[in-house]
């Protein structure tokens, strides 16, 4: 045998014998759990919250390291599968985005251009339906003018979240466009008319094609898919009691950039490791992504228009990029997104060194108070602003 193979032998014996570094200084050199490790991790924290279904995925050095899922995605008890179809919610906004910058790096969006420049007509004139909001609620605001790509997708248009939260229903701008942060899925569904009426752009159909297939993507959609009839994860509402109710997968018609997809969660872990690695983007598209675009300067994301807080109150390094929320922790550089509805807990955590994330999808709201511990017991103390993002 010879001197490299020995060595080599003894290299994987070692590994065998040595246990992970779970309890290690954050930092570059930390070691990913074990699959057997971390599907111990998960158990036990689905049990601790009560959660019916969980997937969840590990991303290291840019490559999908573990991707597994438990629990039931039905009142029938069926099992929830790796290749079962889940609710996305908001994590299709980081999805879209990507598309946009896309449409950057080929020169047809400018970041930095008025929204105006790219309509026929002025805003407030198009009659929508839905996902879009009414804008002919913004006649008589100027303001809409200031609105650019770069303030939609890093949240600083001045809308509530939905027009739906509205007292009245209608839809307003709260402040300047670009003076501050606040979160609004009106906003990205905003883009994703812009780009629709501008250029073109079939929104389902480029996603397929600049995203899905780009990262063999198999069983995401951005609207509900009659093959996902027999496969898909309905969600679960807990109560107070420690009963638990279902509710059918909610089976979208029309294409929201803000949450319609359907994905899986192999399907999101390929695409989280190809963002993470860069792929499909210039350098300077990904990187603007990822940097930081605006201070973020709330206690909490939700509700959206809450009061800024003082300079002196705010939580350090967390900013808006594009698409995703931006943090600077132990471990250097992060990004994250969550998504949430009634049923629905999901989250994607990465760091930028060692090009590693986790992802959890989960049909069960209730399964988001495990996320903080679980990102920690993957990849350490990084960062990510729990606090912020679901509040004390």
């Amino acid at each position: 045998m010879t001197r490299r193979l020995v060595l080599c032998s003894v290299t994987i014996y070692l590994q065998g014998l040595l246990p992970p570094a779970f309890a290690a200084e954050p930092g570059a050199g930390r070691s990913i759990p074990t699959p057997g490790a971390l599907d111990t991790e998960v158990a036990k924290a689905m049990t601790a919250v009560g959660a019916t279904g969980l997937a969840v995925a590990v991303i290291d050095e840019g490559r999908v390291v573990y991707v597994r899922a438990f629990g039931r995605r039905n009142e029938q008890g069926q099992p929830l599968r790796e290749d079962t179809v889940m609710s996305a919610a908001s994590l299709t906004k980081p999805v879209f985005a990507y598309a946009v910058m896309q449409l950057v790096d080929e020169g047809r969006i400018n970041l930095d251009v008025s929204i105006a420049g790219y309509l026929e007509n002025p805003l407030p004139a198009y009659a929508t339906q839905r996902p879009y909001a009414a804008w002919h609620d913004l006649a008589g605001d100027e303001r809409w003018r200031h609105i650019t790509p770069r303030i939609l997708l890093s949240h600083r248009a001045g809308f509530a979240n939905f027009q739906s939260l509205e007292p009245d229903g209608r839809l307003r701008m709260h402040f300047d466009p670009g003076s501050r942060f606040a979160y609004s899925g009106d906003g990205i569904n905003l883009l994703q008319f812009v780009v629709e009426r501008s250029l073109g752009f079939d929104t389902k159909m480029e996603l397929q094609r600049r995203v899905f297939e780009r990262f063999v993507i198999l069983h995401t959609s951005m609207t509900w898919q009659e093959r996902a009839a027999t496969n898909q994860a309905d969600g679960f509402i807990g109560s107070s009691l420690g009963q638990e109710r279902s509710r059918p997968h909610i089976r979208r018609s029309r294409v929201a950039a803000a949450s319609s997809m359907d994905t899986t969660i192999e399907d999101y872990a390929r695409f989280a490791a190809g963002f993470i690695r860069g792929e499909g983007l210039s350098p300077s598209a990904h990187q603007e992504m990822t940097t930081p675009q605006w201070p973020i300067t709330t206690k909490t994301q939700f509700p959206t228009l809450q009061p800024e807080l003082p300079s002196s109150q705010r939580i350090a390094n967390l900013d808006a990029g594009l698409g995703v929320i931006i943090f600077d922790g132990p471990q250097g550089p992060g990004f994250y997104k969550g998504g949430h509805e009634d049923t629905v807990g999901n989250s994607w955590a990465c760091v930028a060194r060692q090009q590693r994330c986790v992802v959890l999808l989960s049909n069960d709201v209730r399964a988001e108070k495990a996320f903080p511990d679980l990102v920690g017991f993957v990849l350490g103390d990084v960062g990510v602003p729990w606090r912020w993002e679901y509040g004390p």
